[in-house]
């Protein structure tokens, strides 16, 4: 029964905010206002530790239309 406890939860991958940015090319800042506007969830550790989860910073990205993806836009071909 227990593993079925296991199965159903999200495995969180969760790093430093240094490592965060490495991982998305983007400075700790970035990191902490993704946090602070909601964007990100940030999990505490301690007085001072925080982590946050890459599965989620993936799940933030998204791609940009380009005009030869076929989507009508006009562009070069």
């Amino acid at each position: 029964m227990a593993a079925t406890q296991f199965a159903t939860r999200p495995v969180r991958r969760l790093v430093s905010l240094d490592q965060a940015a490495g991982y998305a090319g983007v400075c700790i800042k970035t990191i902490r206002r993704r946090i602070s506007a909601g964007d990100l969830t940030g999990y505490r550790l301690g007085p001072r530790l925080i982590r946050v989860d890459l599965t989620e910073l993936d799940a933030m990205i998204r791609p940009i239309p380009s005009a030869s993806s076929g989507d009508g836009g006009g562009g070069h071909a």
